[in-house]
């Protein structure tokens, strides 16, 4: 690939073309100072005031979100003013003050620095996600204590269209970023489930995130060509790649109408294979846009927003709530809940977790759920009890064993029993097995003759298989969930569901992707989970794909030796049925540009 492309993750479409303008900024530097005891409680004091000016600027930036993009991206805010007032922090700072007579901010820089190191050190998406949140708040908060200017002051001196690069953005900047001159974004850190990304896309501002070294390699007024739908960047792109970019962009400014004309319409192939198409639900947020999108219900739902950044794990009441109020959402279509994901790199700050140098290969998921059974019981219990009028499912990620789904499955009864004795509503659930590992895989029939429903987890599975770090940017081209090993995988767990007689799914990244998309349909997979700005476009390949061609590219898939031979069988049977320059980014590649995204809505 060309020294002058970078690719990212594509947050919100659009195509952005200006100069780049880098956005470098540090947490100040906090001079030594100490507090004489008859001081304590003014300086104290001295905290609460920072902390009430700090909430009243993010309640501005509240109502402003709320006027520009909306209830749901406004409720952004909401989180971050609980996070600055979270009265067990800041009493752990004013504890700090009073026994080591701290200066305010020297206390509470020392404890957002432990807080951010624990965040850092875990490596899901979500706990990195919320850090920009802690980031910004840390900086507000010491910013005010130092008696500075507001760290967005600068927003406003910009005159001229840029494209923003930093090494993360807060939902606060990007709030306050004008359109007429913030042509895009580009930032080192960040998911399309951060705050930031969430923002953007509600603004419409194209966005990539998860750029590596995006500072280091573009240069103070570098010409940038981004496209925030398929993650990719050109520097200084020639006349014929700005020209290539806006057929591409009025190609996909077609498409876009397309998948809003059959936004209700069935997820039905050509010759009538009925798909079911569910949203990966991680956020609340997220949770209206699957349903604007058709989504049938939600085939993976993370529960681990519950616990990160908070002090205590989550009662049994406010867990039913959530649950009721997604599985209300989608009407009887299922709700697939996933249990506790929890690891070295997800637990409330309360809890006593081990330190771990690999926590992707130690005491995780569901190991703790049946290690701690305090944790897992109420879950459990909430499911139960949210269940009674909806339909919702239980799916037991990270199991290895039959063993594992035994155990779970009992103390599932015993939570049902429990209720019923003491006269609470609730109703027993379908429990399925989320297939994430090689052993899982090899116990593919085993699993089925124990379970409701399959569920590969694509992303843990690929990463499993080839032994690569998928949060890794040096693996990044090792990652490919469309090696020989993977898509075999796939194949040996969607024929053990069929023996079974029960239903199957994917719910990784792969559902997302429309060239993997003609292997999963080929293969059988009735059920796909995807992020839920992605539903249009796969529902878009479905109505254009005849299962029968699918069949025979997954067919020819499965004896293929390398993933670039697999994907070319893939992208070869696609091609005959949609435009592969509207789906697939290493369609305008090499040439030079990578493909360009829909153009912004006004």
């Amino acid at each position: 690939m060309s020294d002058r492309v970078l690719v990212g993750v594509g947050v919100s479409p659009g195509v952005a073309f200006a100069p780049a303008l880098g956005v470098r900024w540090a947490f100040p530097e906090i001079p030594e100072r100490t507090v004489a005891p008859g001081e304590l409680d003014a300086e104290v004091a001295r905290l609460h005031e920072a902390v009430a000016a700090v909430s009243d600027k993010l309640g501005v930036l509240r109502t402003r979100t709320l006027q520009r993009a909306g209830p749901e991206a406004a409720g952004i805010f909401d989180a971050q003013i609980m996070l600055a007032q979270d009265p067990e922090f800041l009493t752990s700072v004013e504890t700090l003050i009073r026994k080591n007579l701290l200066s305010a901010e020297s206390a509470y820089e020392f404890r957002a620095l432990e807080l951010r190191n624990a965040w850092q050190n875990g490596r899901h998406a979500m706990l990195r996600d919320r850090l920009a949140d802690l980031h910004a708040i840390q900086l507000r908060m010491l910013l005010h204590l130092l008696g500075r200017t507001d760290a967005d002051a600068w927003v406003g001196e910009i005159r001229e269209p840029v494209v923003l690069v930093a090494h993360e953005l807060s939902p606060g900047l990007t709030v306050q970023l004008d359109r007429d001159h913030v042509a895009g974004l580009i930032s080192e850190e960040g998911t399309r489930t951060s705050h930031a990304a969430i923002l953007a896309h509600s603004l419409g501002i194209p966005a990539v995130m998860g750029v590596t070294g995006a500072l280091e390699r573009i240069g103070e007024g570098t010409i940038v060509l981004l496209d925030g739908q398929t993650g990719r960047i050109l520097l200084d792109p020639t006349p014929d790649e700005l020209e290539a970019a806006r057929l591409q962009a009025v190609r996909r400014h077609r498409l876009e109408l397309q998948l809003e004309s059959i936004a209700a319409e069935p997820a039905v192939t050509p010759d009538g294979a009925a798909i079911t198409l569910q949203g990966n639900v991680d956020l609340p947020e997220e949770i209206e846009v699957a349903v604007r999108h058709g989504a049938e219900g939600v085939g993976l739902l993370r529960t681990e927003f519950l616990i990160t950044g908070r002090t205590s794990m989550p009662g049994e009441d406010e867990q039913a709530e959530y649950y009721r109020r997604v599985a209300a959402a989608f009407g009887g279509n299922p709700v697939v809940i996933r249990s506790y994901d929890l690891g070295g790199d997800k637990y409330p700050s309360a809890f006593n977790a081990p330190h771990e140098p690999n926590p992707f290969l130690g005491w995780r998921s569901i190991r703790v759920c049946l290690d701690q059974p305090e944790i897992f019981r109420p879950q459990l219990r909430a499911i139960l009890r949210a269940a009674a009028d909806r339909e919702i499912w239980l799916m037991l990620p990270m199991i290895i064993s039959l063993d594992e789904v035994a155990e779970a499955k009992a103390l599932l009864a015993e939570e049902l029993a429990g209720l019923q004795a003491r006269k609470i509503r609730a109703r027993d659930v379908p429990v399925g097995v989320m297939v994430e590992t090689p052993a899982a895989v090899m116990l593919a029939d085993d699993l089925a003759s124990v379970s409701a429903f399959l569920s590969v987890g694509s992303n843990d599975l690929t990463q499993y298989t080839l032994a690569v770090d998928r949060s890794n940017a040096r693996l990044a081209s090792r990652f490919a969930p469309l090696h020989p090993a993977v898509v075999r995988q796939l194949h040996h767990v969607r024929a053990a569901a069929a023996r079974a007689g029960i239903p199957a799914s994917v719910c990784g990244e792969m559902a997302s992707d429309p060239v993997a998309i003609v292997l999963l349909i080929g293969l059988g997979y009735e059920r796909l989970s995807t992020a839920p700005p992605a539903i249009p476009l796969v529902k878009w390949v479905v109505r254009n794909l005849p299962l029968a061609a699918a069949r025979d590219a997954a067919a020819r898939a499965v004896q293929a030796t390398t993933a670039d031979d697999v994907r070319a069988v893939l992208r070869e049977t696609l091609g005959r049925y949609v435009d592969l320059r509207l789906v697939d980014p290493l369609s305008a590649l090499p040439r030079p540009l990578l493909g360009a995204s829909l153009p912004r809505k006004e």
